[in-house]
């Protein structure tokens, strides 16, 4: 049986790892495959097909439920129910609409709105919108997190922007909107935002700051509703009957095992209901019942059996659940500790047994963060030591208890008071630590590099005297110090950054590196921060030798100084460097200025007669091996015919659209004289400028240029200089990311 299991498990496990969905009709045969092949006794099979089906029939439904790409763009009338706990940022309102439906044709069920300026919203009110519809589609780049593949598991069909919209109806059964409403309206000594994650499991609440400070020391999982705070207060509810047993103070003839389960059991759920119940709390809930269970009838089954069904359980429910970095986690961490504690000869203090858990888990999760592309905290091990007992023990008790009594005057808002402080304190040395020793952001790594480390992992996991378990730290350390692959002499990498409605370009030769513009921010939105500084970390880049800023609009400056704070910069030009952040000490532009970097040359062009902002940008030749590569930034017609008098003007092998591909630039005689093969084109999906041009792309197909746009196909990579096509990330095929179109 337990075969049967993990073949079921591994059946709906591999719907993560498949470029493409099965046609309908193999997945409907395969359950019928299984029960032909039952009377056989090939268990494994039959359970694996099973849950191979199964998963692919549930990623399908969601699929189907997208919204049609005919939509995509379309502003449409919705109606539907606001469910979910609705952020407010900066004046932008984000919210989950349920049951959506339009008089106008199918719409998703679910869908992912942001309204701009907009009236409150609260959950469980029922709206009319006019929304201009999106399909869901995120940001792609190397090594980063995918937005898609969050989405799907949300299953959440559509995005959108609301124009305009009319409330329906009151809010109905949206208790935990109150509670984090009135949570707002004590004082908690600047914390409340803390306390509801804590409570509510709502982290909208955390600034920017305290997101970082929870990661570089490890410790997200503490202050959002996690599978620990729900197992601690089972723990305790537990303990306390089991306590109150054995110093003769329960009731004889209620039997004190099945209560204290069940209780456990019911407080688990309760506080799950109180943090929305979403995956990770219903996967919480259900390994702490089926703990429970095993306590209670199953004792001699093992550890591993409620594991084993917790996983089997989850994925039932909701098989996309695999699509998110934390079911692998918490999985994994439980494992880690079963496969490490269980079976040990001689016992351990308890400091022992709390200090190697921490050390333990930091090994057995390292290799997985490592290929999930997730930061590494270094001194998450050592915090964690202080900072676990201090939330579950300290903090915690007095924050459900006080949230439990806000009805009683003072006593309530007097618990909550003091658990701001305990927060605040503990944020006082969390953000210390983290100014010390800030996580780490790894390099990405080859695949056999990985598997070696996490060879080495599992060896240290070992029991001391295992032959071979000292191999384990060099092992190990091969993740930390991977070998790297070498640029070729006289050959650039390039990499377009997939940030939007802007640009962000990498350049990397032998031995150095040159960023050209810095991506785009907008309010609080800095996609140098959030996209373009962890995309270069994970690509190896340690530091940049120059950053070329080709004008001071935000959407090509704005992640300027994310970026120089986060990686040592060493020279900063820029087409407007007045403009520019003080602090980044920028010059400017210095019109023909040529040098060669490991074989490759560089020389710059600025048009000298510019007065507005857009024609000032800073253009950049790059030729490697004959290959031409021209960066315009956002020059118009006029500069580019400036540009056609200037030494850049010769035969050009790849073009970075002008100005995103506005009707402004990309001047027929431009093109005619420069002759590109390709154009590489970033932009936002459905933005409102507009871009590109419908005029611009057909002068591109006149001419029989290979179209590249990051909107369509993602973050873009080429060789210079080895005359050989880029790939896109679209081209790494998932079954949740649209196909790349056809080169136009």
């Amino acid at each position: 049986m337990r075969t049967g299991m993990m073949a079921l498990a591994l059946g709906l496990l591999t719907l993560r790892f498949l470029p493409v969905l099965p046609p309908v009709g193999l997945w409907l045969l395969m359950p019928v495959v299984g029960l032909m092949v039952l009377p056989f006794r090939t268990y494994p099979v039959a359970f694996f097909l099973f849950g191979l089906s199964w998963a692919c029939a549930q990623a399908q439904w969601a699929l189907d439920d997208r919204l049609p790409a005919s939509l995509d763009g379309e502003t449409r009338w919705v109606e539907g129910r606001v469910v979910g706990l609705p952020q407010n940022n900066e004046g932008v309102i984000r919210f989950e609409l349920a049951d959506a439906r339009s008089r106008h044709g199918k719409v998703p069920q679910l869908m992912r709105l942001a309204w701009y300026e907009g009236p409150p919203v609260n959950s469980g009110e029922r709206w009319r919108l006019a929304v201009k519809l999106k399909r869901p589609a995120g940001l792609l780049n190397p090594h980063a997190f995918d937005y898609d593949a969050w989405l799907l598991a949300q299953r959440i069909g559509a995005t959108g922007t609301v124009k305009d919209g009319e409330r329906l109806r009151e809010a109905q059964w949206a208790w935990r909107d109150g509670i984090r409403q009135r949570l707002q309206t004590v004082d908690a000594q600047g914390r409340t935002g803390v306390l509801a994650a804590l409570v509510l499991g709502d982290g909208g609440g955390l600034s920017r700051q305290d997101w970082q400070v929870l990661q570089d020391t490890g410790t997200v999982h503490l202050l959002v509703i996690s599978g620990q705070h729900i197992g601690l207060l089972a723990g305790v509810v537990y303990l306390l009957i089991a306590g109150l047993a054995r110093y003769g103070l329960w009731s004889n003839r209620l039997p004190w095992l099945p209560w204290a389960c069940g209780l456990a059991f019911a407080a688990a759920l309760g506080y799950g209901l109180l943090a929305g119940f979403d995956v990770p709390v219903r996967r919480a809930c259900l390994m702490i019942g089926l703990v429970l269970l095993w306590r209670l009838r199953f004792r001699h089954l093992g550890a591993w059996w409620p594991l084993l069904l917790a996983l089997n359980g989850v994925l039932l429910l909701d098989p996309l659940a695999s699509l998110q970095p934390g079911f692998w986690l918490s999985f994994a961490a439980v494992a880690v500790l079963i496969f490490t504690f269980g079976g040990r000869l001689g016992p351990w203090l308890w400091w022992q047994t709390w200090s190697r858990a921490q050390w333990l888990i930091a090994i057995g999760l390292g290799p997985l963060l490592l290929v999930l592309g997730l930061p590494i905290s270094v001194s998450g091990p050592l915090v964690n030591l202080l900072a676990v007992p201090w939330i579950s023990l300290v903090v915690l008790p007095p924050a459900l208890l006080g949230t439990l009594l806000l009805p009683v005057p003072y006593v309530g808002e007097g618990l909550l008071w003091i658990t701001g402080g305990l927060i605040d304190g503990l944020f006082w040395g969390l953000g210390w630590v983290a100014g010390q020793v800030p996580a780490w952001v790894p390099a990405a790594i080859p695949p056999w590099v990985w598997a070696i480390g996490t060879l080495g992992a599992f060896l240290l996991l070992l029991p001391r005297g295992v032959p071979m378990r000292p191999l384990g730290w060099p092992m190990l350390l091969l993740l930390v110090f991977p070998p790297r692959a070498e640029i070729p002499e006289g050959i650039a990498e390039v990499w377009q950054l997939d940030v939007g409605q802007g640009l962000a370009i990498l350049v990397r030769t032998r031995h150095h590196t040159l960023l050209y513009d810095a991506g785009p921010r907008f309010g609080d939105n800095d996609l140098g921060e959030r996209v373009v500084l962890p995309t270069i970390r994970k690509l190896g880049v340690d530091g940049i030798d120059l950053m070329l800023i080709s004008h001071a609009h935000a959407d090509h400056a704005g992640g300027a100084r994310a970026i120089a704070q986060g990686l040592p910069v060493r020279h900063v030009l820029g087409g407007e460097p007045a403009e520019l952040p003080g602090e980044l000490k920028a010059r400017g532009c210095e019109n023909g200025r040529r040098w060669t970097w490991d074989g490759v040359n560089f020389e710059l062009w600025q048009w000298a007669h510019a007065r507005e902002s857009n024609p000032k940008s800073c253009v950049l030749q790059i030729e490697a091996n004959g290959e031409r590569m021209l960066l315009t930034g956002d020059i118009d017609t006029a500069a580019e015919r400036a540009l056609l008098d200037s030494p850049l003007a010769v035969t050009t092998d790849w073009l970075q659209s002008p100005h995103h591909g506005s009707r402004s630039s990309s001047s027929m005689v431009l093109l005619n004289a420069l002759q590109p093969k390709a154009v590489l084109i970033s932009r936002g999906q459905g933005n409102s400028f507009g871009h590109p041009h419908r005029t611009v792309l057909a002068r591109y197909k006149k001419l029989g240029m290979a179209i590249y746009d990051s909107a369509e196909q993602g973050a873009i990579h080429l060789q210079l200089g080895r005359y050989e096509a880029p790939r896109s990330m679209r081209l790494e095929r998932r079954f949740w990311r649209d196909p790349p179109p056809v080169n136009k």
